[in-house]
């Protein structure tokens, strides 16, 4: 038997997405395809970055996947059906620049990750001394995501394009005006005014709309195939894994129109920033907290991570003692009950999030987590203990100090900064001389903290702590040691 989709395929597209990977598959597609019946040519291009596993499993199944909403007492399947053709950007970068420039589409959505914006995180511009971006500044097939938006933006100006939008849904700060920026400067970096055409038609044709999205999507498994296969009486090789909850916020401001999103649940807001902050810091924060604790005491999975009891007392200690403090909440959010829900979607057993699949990239994700949050309770004269364990715990599990294993979970994280810092780990003698180099020398976490010293030193005296004394020595020392310790945390 073959896949069915749930309704009839847009004939025509009207978005084109940048990272066809799980995520956009179960969330910015589902909206999608629950947008389809208010009308519109909307369907989706999906390019995917580098690898052609799911683009050739599409074309095999007809462009068609199954999204398995998993929950402790069921799996539902959906098949979104709203894919119109895929093929991989780097395989065919010249062909991503065209599709920018087809009049047809109006929307470019992107999942490309925190890595893959070209940006420095010192100075948050344009990272002018990347080679992918200096090469594609002068000229050919752009291969960076940037390049490509600005190449593609540029071929459509210079046509007389009609208006479009390009719509960031990974977690960046700002990410529709951090977009725009980074897009504005390779423009601007173009020799001899080459960009000065595609920035007026910036000025008057294009918008970057800022939106938050969320919903917890594992890895596909063998064990979720022959489930599915089951339920679905078919074979679907790219099955989508995700928990019950999902997400988006956006600001509704699109050049070209846009779907009814609204129709699966979307909200359109002029708070997508606040909706920001509660997302990136007090779930995607605890999260990589959790992931980290979690793999240094050497469980697989989040939910049973969060099962244990210290785990759960650190991340609702952060999440109550300082992240909450540092955000302000959505209007029409009440607080506790989102609170309540995080508990709940991390202790989803049934969705299996592994530790190491969470704690991988910390180098960028980190980055856009903990710093504000630390600088703001730094300058209460509160010590962030739970986010300097954070920070103790990240780098326990990707740069240990000599003699230190931090398990299997850790070892299976990657990261592009792995090498970098297991170096400086290597001649450390201390946590505190580890946590000098990553912090203050290196600024992996930008110029903000780097001059934190007292910050800096309990990173130290937490990393020696899990390394000479156990992580449930180091969880126990943060917790205890907290500002706010709440009725909930209380034995």
């Amino acid at each position: 038997m073959t896949i069915i989709a749930d309704h009839p395929r847009p004939e025509r597209a009207g978005i084109l997405h940048l990272g066809l990977g799980s995520f956009h598959r179960a969330h910015q597609a589902v909206y999608t395809a629950a947008a389809l019946p208010a009308g519109g040519d909307w369907g989706i291009v999906g390019v995917a970055s580098r690898s052609r596993t799911v683009v050739d499993a599409m074309h095999a199944q007809n462009l068609l996947y199954s999204v398995a909403t998993i929950s402790p007492d069921s799996t539902a399947l959906t098949v979104p059906g709203v894919h119109t053709d895929a093929f991989v950007g780097a395989e065919q970068p010249e062909r991503v620049v065209a599709q920018i420039a087809d009049s047809g589409i109006r929307i470019v959505t992107l999942t490309v990750t925190e890595n893959g914006y070209s940006y420095s995180a010192a100075t948050q511009h344009l990272d002018l001394d990347d080679a992918t971006v200096r090469a594609d500044l002068g000229g050919g097939a752009p291969r960076s995501t940037i390049g490509q938006l600005a190449r593609g933006l540029q071929a459509r100006a210079s046509v007389g394009g009609e208006p479009i939008s390009i719509l960031s849904c990974d977690n960046l700060a700002s990410n529709g005006a951090h977009t725009e920026k980074l897009v504005r400067e390779f423009l601007q970096a173009l020799p001899q005014g080459e960009g000065a055409e595609a920035l007026t038609y910036l000025d008057q044709a294009v918008t970057f709309p800022s939106s938050m999205v969320d919903r917890i999507v594992p890895s596909t498994t063998p064990e979720l195939r022959n489930r599915v296969r089951a339920l679905l009486g078919a074979h679907d090789e790219i099955p989508v894994p995700a928990e019950p909850f999902t997400m988006w916020a956006i600001e509704d401001r699109f050049a070209g129109g846009r779907p009814a999103w609204e129709a699966g649940g979307a909200v359109f807001t002029t708070e997508v920033g606040r909706y920001e902050q509660m997302k990136v810091r007090l779930l995607n924060g605890t999260h990589s907290l959790i992931a980290y604790l979690g793999a240094l005491r050497g469980v697989a999975t989040i939910p049973e991570a969060i099962g244990l009891d210290d785990v759960a007392r650190a991340a609702l200690s952060v999440l109550r003692s300082e992240y909450e403090p540092s955000i302000e909440v959505p209007s029409g959010v009440d607080i506790r009950d989102y609170e309540t829900q995080l508990f709940e979607r991390w202790g989803n057993s049934a969705l299996g999030h592994r530790t190491s699949q969470v704690g991988t990239d910390g180098s960028v994700k980190l980055r856009q987590r903990i710093p504000e949050p630390a600088i703001q309770a730094l300058a209460r004269g509160e010590m962030p203990h739970l986010i300097a364990l954070t920070i103790a715990g990240y780098l326990s599990c990707i740069a240990p100090l000599p003699g230190f294993d931090p398990g299997p979970h850790a070892a299976a994280m990657t990261d592009a900064a792995r090498a970098r810092l297991g170096a400086l780990a290597a001649t450390a003698r201390t946590g505190r001389e580890l946590a000098e180099r990553v912090i203050s020398e290196l600024q992996l976490f930008g110029d903000g903290l780097a001059g934190q010293d007292a910050f800096i030193a309990r990173v130290g005296d937490l990393i020696d702590t899990i390394q000479r004394q156990g992580v449930g020595s180091a969880i126990a020392d943060a917790v205890s040691a907290s500002q706010t310790i709440t009725k909930e945390l209380q034995p």
